[in-house]
């Protein structure tokens, strides 16, 4: 019974021909205040501008998710994340700690949980477990698992080399993720490789704030073209000019297979 429920919640993430545009908001967490310009410092401005702009999804901590719930419920699928870590820990211990549960997914209507695994991190065993566990738990609860697989450690010459992000993807995709956000490598070459290794649907994250909204969209082109599902995405959001329009652009290559040009029509501000 419960993969009926897995069946349905997924649904709701991946709509329109099983494609995706996730609004990231776990980065107060993982790097502080800092990440936010002023005018959305507030996250209830970000959640309903990523209800305006037509997301797929909004994947945030719980924290969040319960004080905007008045912004989402109803109105768009959330991702609960259930890991973290904060910046000021050390680089040599990089592992990211369970910080919720597939229960209190359930309990706040999620429709999804994510979870970091640090793929080459000294701490790699003690979070390969814990996400074996989530597994098993996401099964019994038909609750769809994100896994945000990324290489970091100390043999990690590259985290986005192709060969580092292939593998911490084919991971993912081999314990049992329902859909693994990785890396980009930079270019649609190399990150087809990587969705080809995987096993599970690949979205790409949308990593640093770039210096223009063309550059992020060509990253996103250039991501499907990759064969990729989506895309998860959140400083080349909210942190531009114009939210609302690139949300609109980044949906238009995603479902519509726009080139950047045309998706950049709906930006008004770069």
């Amino acid at each position: 019974m419960s993969e009926i429920g897995k069946v349905i919640r997924l649904g709701r993430i991946l709509g329109r021909g099983g494609r995706t545009v996730i609004l990231a908001l776990d980065h107060g967490v993982e790097h502080g205040p800092s990440d936010f310009p002023e005018r959305v410092l507030d996250a209830k401005v970000i959640v309903r501008e990523a209800v305006r702009g037509g997301a797929s999804a909004i994947m945030m901590h719980k924290g969040l998710a319960i004080r905007t719930r008045e912004e989402w419920a109803g109105k768009i699928p959330l991702i609960l994340k259930i890991t973290g870590r904060t910046a000021l820990a050390p680089d040599e211990s990089a592992v990211q700690s369970v910080v919720g549960s597939v229960e209190e997914a359930v309990a706040l209507g999620a429709d999804g949980v994510a979870a970091t695994v640090y793929v080459g991190s000294a701490d790699e065993p003690l979070m390969l477990r814990e996400f074996g566990a989530l597994v098993g738990k996401c099964m019994e609860f038909g609750m769809p698992l994100l896994a945000l697989m990324y290489p970091r450690g100390p043999k990690i010459r590259d985290r986005h080399g192709v060969e580092y992000v292939r593998y911490a993807a084919r991971l993912g995709g081999e314990l049992g993720a329902d859909v693994v956000k990785t890396y980009y490598t930079g270019s649609a070459e190399t990150f087809r490789e990587v969705v080809k290794a995987a096993q599970a649907p690949v979205v790409a994250a949308g990593g640093p704030k770039l210096n223009t909204a063309r550059e992020a969209l060509e990253m996103v082109k250039s991501v499907m073209e990759a064969g990729a599902i989506g895309v998860a995405i959140g400083r080349n959001v909210w942190a531009s000019a114009d939210p609302i329009g690139m949300l609109n652009a980044i949906k238009r290559i995603v479902f519509q297979g726009q080139s950047v040009d045309e998706a950049l029509e709906e930006v008004k501000a770069f």
